[in-house]
This record gives structure tokens, sequence and C-alpha cells, in this order.
């Protein structure tokens, strides 16, 4: 029986957010995942790259993945609200997944702009967040000092916007439990590296 993908409109904060919905390769799912995009103002959507390879990654360890558009992105409704915005219409598709797949554990994840949402809606309340590609420009890890959700780092070696020592140090201060998963990769969008990165979540 072929995998269940259904396209939504989700009731979002400033009006309809635009979803997709898949389930696992084979079997019933074992865990529900949403996965956060990146920048809006800079190309960001559902459908980016890095984006489909977290999402395929975490389906073929048997979640149901629910990626979406921030509002004003595409088909959803709205405009760019300095990322406060887009937190709210994360929380907004997080609350439709949970109450679809309510006894199932769930993870939160993202992918640069993404991450930092993924970061600040998971902590506290998921089993677990993936945040791929943190900026490191962004260094305001303040809210996640008493962060005691596991999080998981996937970074490029050769991510432009910030170093591996950067992304060092900013794990380094983090309470646990925490790990950093280096790929290495030629950018931020983990060019040469797509499938290094994909193998890399489904060993999580």
């Amino acid at each position: 029986m072929p995998r269940k993908i259904e396209t939504l409109f989700l009731p979002g904060p400033a009006g309809r957010l635009e979803s997709l919905l898949e389930e696992p390769e084979h079997g019933l799912p074992t865990e529900a995942a949403l996965v956060c995009h990146p920048h809006p103002q800079h190309g960001g959507t559902m459908h980016n790259k890095v984006v489909y390879r977290i999402a395929r990654g975490l389906r073929s360890t048997g979640a149901v993945v629910l990626r979406f558009n921030y509002r004003g992105v595409n088909l959803s409704e709205g405009k760019y609200a300095d990322g406060e915005g887009e937190l709210e219409d994360a929380r907004a598709a997080l609350t439709y997944l949970r109450g679809r797949y309510p006894d199932l554990p769930f993870t939160v994840a993202g992918f640069s702009f993404g991450s930092r949402i993924a970061l600040r809606l998971g902590c506290g309340i998921a089993r677990r967040v993936i945040a791929v590609g943190f900026p490191n420009a962004y260094r305001e890890i303040t809210p996640l000092a008493t962060c005691l959700t596991p999080k998981v780092f996937i970074q490029s070696t050769r991510d432009q916007h910030g170093s591996v020592e950067q992304i060092k140090s900013i794990v380094a201060a983090l309470p646990e439990p925490k790990e950093l998963h280096l790929v290495n990769a030629q950018d931020h969008f983990f060019a040469g590296s797509l499938d290094v990165l994909e193998a890399t979540v489904k060993e999580l």
C-alpha cells in the first residue's frame, strides 16, 4: 500500500498555512516530527532541499512528518513577522500534528532560521530537537540555558554562516543532553553531502 501523502491547509494565527503531511515509507508511524524551513525572506520554503532530506531521513526511521510554509510563503496567508509570528505558525502546525497523532512521541526539527524556531518551540515539550545548519550569527542562546530536552545539532564543516569553532562553542555552552554532528560539506546548504546529511538524520 502506498504511503500517505496529504496536502493540507492548517488554521494559523495569520491565516491558513500550506502544509504537507507524509507518513513513513513502511508500516505505521512510531513518531511524529515537525520540520521547519529556512528564512522566508531569503527564499526558504518547505520544499527546500535540506528540509526535504531531513524529512525523508525521519520518515525512514518510522516518523510521520509535517512540513509547512510560514505565513506569506507560497500559499500560506499573512506576511513575515520578524520570527515571532513564524514561531507561532510552527506552534500551530505542531498543535495540529500532536492532535492528529496524540499517542506518538514527537520531534521538532528545522534548518537554518528553522533550527532557531525548532529550538524555541521544542525545548521543554519535545522528545528531542534537531537543529540543522544553526546560524551562528544568532547567538541568543540564553533562552536555551535551561533547556534539558535532548538537542541534536548537525552542521556543515564549511557553513558560511558560522565556523566549526563557533558552533562547538555554542553547543558547549548548552546543558546536557546534547550532540553535535559535523558533515563534511561545501556550504551552508550541505552541497555535495546531502546524502550524508540524510544518513546522519536516519542514525540519530
